[in-house]
This record gives C-alpha cells, structure tokens and sequence, in this order.
C-alpha cells in the first residue's frame, strides 16, 4: 500500500511539474487586457536607433537566447513590438503568452502579438509586431500573412536561423501588399498579396 501511494505521489508531483512548464502567466513586463496582450518597452537586450532596420536586426538573436524558443515542435514562440518615442525606435520585452496550437500536424506554444505597448517615459507609437518559430527553415505562415490578423503596419517574423521576414499588408489600400526576405542590410522583395488575396493572406512569388 505504501508503494502505491508513493508511486501515485511522484506521478502527481512529476505531472505537476510538467504541466507549469507549460504555463506562461502575466509578469511585469507583459500581460492580459481583456483578450488582448499588452507589452512594455524598452527591452533592454535591444540597443534603440533612429533606423528602425537596425532595431529589426538585434531582434533575432537576442530573442534566440529566451527558454525553449528553439525547441521545434516542443518550442516557444516570443511576440513584441516595435515602437517610436522621442524620435527614436525600440523593441518591447517579449511575450510567450498563447495557446498551444497544433501547425502542420505538430503542437506549438504560440504567441499572441500585442495590442499594446507601455513605457514609462511617454506615450509610444507602435510601428509594428513581430514574433519568432521555434524551428528553421520557416517561412510566415499563411495565418500570420491573413488581413483579419494584421494588428499594426508591419509584421516582422523570424525563424531558428534567423531568416527575417517583413510583411507590409496595406491593408486599407489598393495597392497589393509585400513580403520581404531580409538579405545583409538590404530588403528584397519575395512575394506580393494581391488586394484580392487580402483576406486570405494567399502570396503571390516574384520571379527572379
């Protein structure tokens, strides 16, 4: 009986423990309003510029150093902001706050891009999001690509590797939107979605 007991205890305790590896809860420095997540900035991992490209360039690897975000199928994904204030731009702290989510046959711990973005020393404007994948080799999904799910003027989205992509969706419009691949220090244009395409975030390849 007291081996039973003991068992059923560790198996408790051990399921316990992998469950809150799961948890993400609110901290300081990002949280919940409502349905919407909320975010705060500076992050000082990320040097601020007046050249929002070279905000866009430390995301990555400095993001590549948070727990699990490299881990694939078993990975977390990290969202943020990117804001301007006093002339000069800034990355927010990044949230892991999401919901499991299956993608491609595999579940993932994805993150939710904020809505808002607090910092103390004024009122920020934020200029866009942007959110990592837990493996390589990954393109933005069609999901992260849809017009329904555009929360500012830019999306940046970066993999494993560190292959950076912006999506500019000019939503409100006729002009097609545009996906980008950044090269060195340049940006080259991948993919358009056609103002028909909008909604469905479907990408149109540009040859060459």
């Amino acid at each position: 009986m007291r081996l039973y007991v003991g068992l059923w205890w560790m198996c408790s305790w051990l399921l316990a423990c992998a469950s809150s590896q799961n948890v993400t809860g609110e901290t300081q420095n990002y949280g919940l309003k409502g349905n919407w997540v909320w975010v705060r900035g500076p992050w000082d991992q990320v040097e601020p510029s007046r050249d929002v490209d070279e905000v866009i360039d430390q995301l990555c690897p400095a993001i590549m150093r948070l727990p699990l975000v490299q881990q694939g199928e078993y990975g977390q994904e990290y969202c943020g902001a990117l804001y301007l204030l006093d002339g000069s731009y800034y990355a927010s702290h990044p949230s892991p706050l999401g919901a499991m989510v299956r993608v491609a046959g595999r579940e993932r711990r994805q993150c939710k891009p904020p809505r808002y973005v607090e910092d103390s020393r004024g009122q920020p404007t934020p200029l866009a999001d942007f959110h990592s994948h837990p493996w390589g080799n990954s393109p933005m999904s069609q999901q992260d690509r849809r017009g329904p799910n555009q929360l500012w003027s830019i999306r940046i989205q970066f993999d494993t590797r560190c292959r950076v992509m912006k999506l500019i969706p000019y939503l409100a419009e006729e002009r097609p939107g545009e996906l980008y691949e950044r090269q060195g220090k340049l940006w080259k244009l991948i993919g358009i979605i056609k103002p028909e395409d909008k909604e469905s975030g479907i990408v149109t390849a540009i040859d060459g």
